[in-house]
């Protein structure tokens, strides 16, 4: 029987294997963290690929959802009566309501994680309290581990790894060797009735953020996860029954190299086309502006309040403006009409996420 103990752990991570990999990873990290900083605007990012990773995080729950379903429920979500759809927007708002205190205080509480889960699972049910949750194998309903049941163990745990997660002096480990034990303490606690797995994925990136190896949410290890998800579920139980920190670990630094290579292709390309649109719209049009560029890069579907707000236009011209574009020769807007509202699809963006799906 696996029984959680507070960290730091007295355990070797920095194994031979372990520190052969961490080079790699910090230096695509690295390079992820300086190609996202030039973006034109970060909300771009901050929006957009948060929804990217909130599809991808979601899917290793089997919550399976299209990204025209995703953009549709980020316009409107009584559009949307796809359940999975509702939950994937659920946990892009939390993704970025995490995101916005942990950039602004450098600290992931224990309020804010309470905070974060309220959003994505839209209930207060908080920390457990009861007795009887066990985590089976999907196939054979065989329990495979039975995490803390008593809520006070439940938090003190939590309690020690707010403390770990935020006090740097407590280990002098590296904090992507930290990230991967950060990740498999708070899954092994399941604080929660629901959503431990996607609350565990957006702790990932907020801890990146916290220790500054991201200024942007742009690292989405929930790719890798579905990639490689029966390993993942695999090496996590490995620790608790061989205590094999080593293959856990190294598993983690591979998702993180694997998917920053893809993160920097993906906002390389976003970028490309944000060229692309911005020489169009230059040439053909009176009212190009880079705000308008970042408008229509931020919302892959956009409406005209967006595009009203963003450039502080007139609802008319707004109008206007998604409707020139829509009807030109470009092929970069196409026009969607769902019961009385028009919609405007950025052809380009959409076409991207297709591909980099695909590639799954």
């Amino acid at each position: 029987m696996y029984i959680l103990e507070n960290l730091p752990l007295k355990t070797d991570f920095e194994t031979k294997r372990v520190l052969k990999k961490l080079p790699n990873a910090r230096a695509a990290l690295a390079e992820l963290k300086g190609v996202a900083a030039t973006m034109p605007n970060p909300s771009i990012l901050i929006n957009t690929l948060a929804l990217q990773e909130a599809k991808d995080s979601s899917a290793v729950e089997n919550i399976i959802t299209t990204h025209d379903e995703l953009f549709k429920a980020e316009l409107n979500m009584n559009l949307v009566k796809n359940i999975a759809a509702k939950e994937v927007q659920n946990y892009a708002s939390a993704l970025k309501i995490g995101y916005e205190f942990v950039y602004k205080n450098r600290l992931i509480t224990n309020s804010s994680i309470l905070t974060i889960h309220k959003e994505l699972e839209q209930n207060n049910a908080g920390y457990r309290t009861l007795p009887g949750t066990d985590l089976k194998n999907d196939k054979t309903k065989e329990i495979v581990y039975t995490p803390p049941q008593s809520k006070l163990v439940v938090k003190d745990l939590m309690s020690n790894l707010v403390d770990y997660i935020n006090n740097d002096e407590l280990d002098d480990l590296d904090p992507l060797i930290k990230m991967a034990i950060i990740h498999h303490q708070f899954e092994s606690i399941h604080p929660f009735y629901d959503g431990n797995g996607r609350l565990g994925r957006i702790i990932n990136i907020l801890y990146l953020v916290r220790r500054n190896l991201l200024e942007y949410p742009s690292l989405y290890l929930s790719r890798y996860i579905i990639q490689n998800k029966a390993t993942y579920y695999s090496l996590l139980q490995d620790v608790r029954d061989s205590n094999n920190w080593e293959s856990w670990i190294c598993f983690i630094l591979d998702a993180v190299e694997s998917v920053s290579i893809q993160a920097i292709k993906l906002i390389t390309d976003m970028k490309r086309e944000m060229q692309n649109y911005k020489f169009f719209i230059r040439d053909n049009f009176k009212f190009y502006s880079q705000d308008l560029i970042n408008n229509l890069f931020k919302h892959p579907y956009t409406k005209i309040e967006f595009l009203q707000k963003d450039l502080k236009v007139s609802r008319q011209t707004a109008s206007k403006y998604l409707n020139e574009l829509a009807n030109s020769d470009g092929n970069i807007l196409t026009k969607v009409i769902i019961g009385r509202d028009n919609y405007f699809v950025n052809n380009s963006l959409l076409k991207l996420f297709s591909e980099y799906d695909y590639k799954l």
